[in-house]
């Protein structure tokens, strides 16, 4: 990501270390992994998703970008420390890596923020090893990268990238920087007001209803990430022949549609979170190559 600035990042060799006793059965743990993959708040899947508290006839909020957006009420915590720091060379160089993409979206965010009249509050990144305590409820390595609004905390256990080559088919700094990003885009959301207005619809929808608003949130910030990508890339150059490829594929390999294929031998339309691969990959790209966050607006689109 760009010439002479970027290094490639080998990831760590050999099975993450350490049993995870006491978690549960393992295919269960992929399939919470998979579907906390990119943010969803931890306890909306723990404590089993959203009751059904709305009707059928449930409508779609009102959720523009940005024009009616609001700060959010959410408190801040400033800083990005890790609470435990790594202890390897690899986790060391991964941990500056990504201390290098989560500052190129402060600058990025930063000026996006100020020609909104807004100013940009930077998330905190957490950088942990098998489990961490959050302000979204307790996080384990099995879930994958996690945003808590309730915090503004990004949470990342360094052993995932192992994951993200060995079992999603997804290697490549550009894809690893593709995850910090649309979890950054969800920040984003929470500091706009969007996160709020998503979770109060959620709470009057059932549960089927709240899955398909959902998507609409991770796709929108799959395009956030792609906007991020394009301007940080007109400013500093930081994209490199391949690059798009590994952010696209990894777009695709994290699918809802893949995901239930892979864990489950069949597709259900109807638990998606996320997305299927062909609209996480389309939101990315409109992201990428517009660079223009109101080409996000996945609230009032009629397409997905």
């Amino acid at each position: 990501m760009g010439r002479g600035r970027r290094v490639r990042f080998p990831f760590p060799r050999g099975a993450r270390g350490g049993k995870r006793g006491g978690i549960g059965i393992v295919g269960l743990l992929v399939i919470v992994g998979l579907m906390l993959f990119f943010g969803i708040d931890p306890r909306v899947i723990l404590q089993g998703g959203p009751q059904p508290t709305g009707g059928p006839d449930s409508q779609m909020p009102d959720i523009r970008l940005p024009g009616d957006a609001r700060p959010s009420t959410s408190p801040r915590t400033a800083g990005r420390a890790p609470v435990q720091a790594p202890k390897s060379r690899r986790d060391d160089e991964l941990k500056r890596f990504i201390s290098v993409i989560l500052a190129d979206t402060e600058d990025v965010w930063r000026r996006q923020f100020k020609q909104m009249g807004r100013q940009y509050h930077e998330p905190t990144m957490v950088i942990f090893s098998g489990s961490t305590r959050s302000g979204c409820g307790v996080g384990v390595a099995a879930m994958g990268p996690f945003y808590c609004p309730l915090d503004q905390k990004l949470y990342i256990d360094l052993s995932f990238y192992k994951e993200m080559k060995s079992r999603f088919g997804a290697p490549g700094d550009f894809a690893q920087a593709y995850v910090i990003a649309h979890e950054v885009g969800h920040h984003v959301q929470t500091l706009l007001g969007i996160a709020e207005k998503v979770q109060r619809a959620k709470s009057r929808m059932s549960q089927r209803q709240g899955n398909a608003l959902q998507v609409r949130m991770e796709l929108q910030a799959d395009c956030l990430a792609g906007v991020w990508a394009h301007l940080a890339d007109r400013a500093k150059q930081i994209l490199e022949p391949g690059d798009i490829e590994e952010g696209l594929n990894a777009a695709s390999a994290i699918g809802d549609d893949t995901i239930q294929r892979r864990t489950q031998g069949h597709v259900v339309p109807d638990a998606f979170t996320h997305g299927t691969s062909k609209q996480r990959v389309r939101w990315f790209k409109r992201g990428l190559d517009s660079g223009n966050i109101q080409q996000c607006d996945t609230f009032n689109a009629q397409n997905l």
